[in-house]
Order: C-alpha cells, then sequence, then structure tokens
C-alpha cells in the first residue's frame, strides 16, 4: 500500500467515532460549512486586489499574510464537508495545523504593529488637521494680501518720493524737467503754443528770519496747496527749490500766460496764513521755434529777475 493509499483510506478515523446523520444535522453542517468557507474565500480575493491597486500603503504584505490565514480557515471547512462521507482526518488535521501556525504568525505580526497602528490619526484627528490646515491657508492669504497691500503702499510711497516734492507734495525738479521735456516735444511737433511760468516768494528769507524755518515751510505748503486748487487740470505745478515754483502751461500762449500768472499772484497774495502777509513775483516766457528747455527755462528766471527788479509782487 501506498503513502496516499494510507493517507486517504480512513484508517486514521478516531475509533468510536459515530454520527447519526439526519437529513436537517447533515443540511446544517454541509450548508453552514460551505457558506462559511465561500465567504473565507472570497475574503482573500478582496484582500490581494487592496494589495495589488494600492501599492502606496504601508501594510500590504499583512494583507497578504491574513488573506493566507482566511484562505486556509476556508479550506479546513471544505476538508470539514467532505469529512461526513470519508473521514481524511489526518488531512484535515494538518489543515488545521497549518491555519493555526499562519494565525499565531498573524498574531505575532498584529501586535508589533498594533503601536503603528494605534498611532495612525482617526477620522477626527484627519479632519482637525485639515481644518487647522484650511486656517493656516486662509491666514497665509491673508498674510499675503496684507504683504501685497504694503508693497502697493510702500511702491506708492517710493513714486511719490522719486516725484514729489516730500514738503508741498508739488513735482519736484527732476519730475519737472522731464515733463517740460516731453511737453516741449510735443509742442514742437504739433506746432501748439507752450508758456512757462517761473514764481519766486518776495523777501521769503525775512519770513523765516521773523517767524522761524517752520512757519517758512507752512508758507511754502499752504501757497503750494492754493496753486494747485487754482490751477487747470492740464497744468503741471512743480517746486525746484528753495521758494522757488514753476507751473508748466501746455497750450498757452503768452497772453494766456500773463493772465493766468496775474491770477496765481492774486492767489498768493490773497492766501490766510494767521497773520503773516506774502506775495511773490512771476516771470512768464512762451517757448520759441526750436528753442530747447534750458533757454526757456532761462528766459523765464531772467523774466522773473525782471519782476523782482519792478517793485515785487508783480508779473512780468
Amino acid at each position: 500500500m501506498t503513502v496516499a493509499e494510507t493517507f486517504f483510506d480512513g484508517s486514521f478515523m478516531p475509533h468510536g467515532h459515530c454520527f447519526l446523520w439526519r437529513e436537517d444535522l447533515l443540511f446544517l453542517h454541509v450548508v453552514g460549512d460551505l457558506t462559511t468557507a465561500l465567504a473565507y474565500i472570497l475574503i482573500p480575493f478582496v484582500l490581494v486586489r487592496l494589495v495589488l491597486v494600492r501599492r502606496d500603503l504601508r501594510f500590504n504584505s499583512l494583507f497578504l499574510l491574513f488573506a493566507c490565514f482566511i484562505l486556509f480557515c476556508g479550506l479546513t471547512h471544505i476538508i470539514g464537508v467532505i469529512n461526513v462521507w470519508h473521514g481524511y482526518y489526518y488531512v484535515e488535521g494538518v489543515a488545521k495545523i497549518a491555519t493555526g501556525l499562519i494565525s499565531i504568525t498573524t498574531a505575532i505580526v498584529l501586535w508589533r504593529l498594533l503601536p503603528v497602528l494605534v498611532a495612525l490619526p482617526s477620522r477626527m484627528d484627519m479632519q482637525a488637521r485639515l481644518e487647522e490646515l484650511q486656517e493656516a491657508k486662509e491666514a497665509l492669504v491673508e498674510s499675503n494680501r496684507s504683504l501685497e497691500a504694503k508693497v502697493a503702499q510702500r511702491t506708492e510711497e517710493l513714486e511719490r518720493i522719486a516725484y514729489r516734492d516730500p514738503l508741498t507734495n508739488l513735482l519736484n525738479r527732476r519730475e519737472i524737467n522731464r515733463v517740460l521735456d516731453i511737453e516741449i516735444d510735443r509742442a514742437q511737433r504739433q506746432k501748439y503754443p507752450l508758456s512757462l511760468l517761473m514764481l519766486d516768494f518776495d523777501h521769503f528769507k525775512s519770513i523765516n528770519d521773523t517767524h522761524g524755518h517752520q512757519m517758512g515751510d507752512r508758507v511754502l505748503k499752504t501757497s503750494a496747496d492754493a496753486l494747485l486748487e487754482c490751477s487747470r487740470k492740464t497744468d503741471f505745478v512743480g517746486r525746484i527749490g528753495g521758494e522757488e515754483f514753476v507751473i508748466l502751461l501746455p497750450n498757452t500762449d503768452y497772453a494766456t500766460a500773463q493772465r493766468l500768472a496775474e491770477r496765481y499772484r492774486a492767489t498768493i497774495e490773497s492766501t490766510p496764513l494767521d497773520d503773516i502777509h506774502f506775495t511773490c513775483s512771476i516771470g512768464v516766457a512762451e517757448l520759441q521755434p526750436g528753442e530747447q528747455m534750458e533757454n526757456l527755462m532761462a528766459r523765464a528766471d531772467e523774466a522773473l529777475y525782471d519782476a523782482k527788479n519792478c517793485g515785487r509782487n508783480t508779473v512780468r
């Protein structure tokens, strides 16, 4: 007799084994074992499918080990059904031993992984973390908005410093020269008139000496505001140094510039500032064909000195 025949001939059936197999009892054992075996066999397919799809999971080896454990549990139930008619109890015992060994191995692995599994964040922890990240994102967005606003404000301040006089907020010397150069080129090309006013305060040094430099600054600031208020939208008003202002009048001939200069002079004379009375003198020059910026400004400056020599508080 071969080893296989010895293994499957039923000689390993325990002595005294006896079942009273009624139909209802047979149905319960066979159907119960088969349905359990079917479930045990289907579950490993799900676990193997999970491992194949999610290769990024940290516990794939554990899933495969658990699949083997469940599969062997299913096999023992199948052998239990077969043993109803054939007593292959030796085979069933070997299958149970194998199942036990795999079960112990799975339990050991689970115990070793327990600290890692416990340390995994729960759904509530993940939700709280997501909320924290959302709050951090919103805070970052708000911080970026604030930073962008500050950058825009600082950029505006730097631009203002670049072309505005810090005391009077008029165009500074560099900016008025740049604008004057552009307007002269445009006037020469398009053949329209352009005039320039050179304005200087009368006896301004005595104001500083008598009332102090702070009062002198107030006179300049108040006068600058008054000049801007009475100027046209197309005019450019700038401070080129000390108490000397320049007013650029695009598309304006000499006669019109004279009238506008007189209006500016009268505005300065009537500007109230405590009990201090101050006036200005203005020189007027109209751009000549082919004339450059330096020559135009020099002629306006000459007209200003002429106004000073004629008694001040006048227009020439």
